[in-house]
């Protein structure tokens, strides 16, 4: 499964937006320049113009405009999780193609309506992937508090597992 372009670059841009705030090239010393970040990335400055609009909206940044002007964090970088970015560009978290009364979702049997026999399963996933992003924030990532955040499950609770 893969996040779509827009998410991992809304992400991507937040980060490089939060990082260069906090060596002091954020609200102390004024707005940081989307070029900047789109240069920094490798990233279409026209293709963050759209996403940080968004963002905007969303009330994660804020924008000065004119000379010197830019963008800025609108809240700290630890109290943005990574879900609110990529939920602020609309993109959707779904690790299936099944949707309630949708025609992804395939009925495990040709006589019983109902959802697949995965179903379940990548609906978990999607709500699994949804917890891990609202638990990061980016202040997380720009401080590389992120690896080894995926936990395994709690043996005591991990099903066990039968040999034929």
């Amino acid at each position: 499964m893969q996040l779509s372009t827009r998410g991992r670059y809304a992400v991507m841009a937040m980060a490089e937006l939060a990082a260069r705030e906090a060596a002091g090239a954020g609200p102390i010393c004024g707005p940081v320049c989307l070029a900047d970040i789109a240069a920094s990335q490798l990233l279409s400055l026209s293709y963050l113009e759209q996403l940080f609009a968004r963002l905007r909206r969303a009330g994660l940044v804020g924008a000065a405009r004119g000379p010197g002007g830019g963008y800025r964090l609108a809240r700290p970088a630890e109290a943005i999780s990574i879900a609110e970015i990529v939920a602020a560009v609309d993109e959707p978290i779904h690790a299936t193609r099944c949707a309630a009364g949708g025609p992804g979702c395939m009925s495990w049997s040709a006589t019983e309506a109902g959802p697949c026999r995965t179903h379940d399963l990548w609906q978990e996933l999607g709500s699994q992937i949804r917890l891990f992003l609202e638990g990061v924030t980016l202040r997380d990532v720009i401080a590389d508090r992120v690896a080894g955040r995926a936990a395994p499950p709690h043996p005591a609770l991990a099903p066990a597992v039968v040999d034929p």
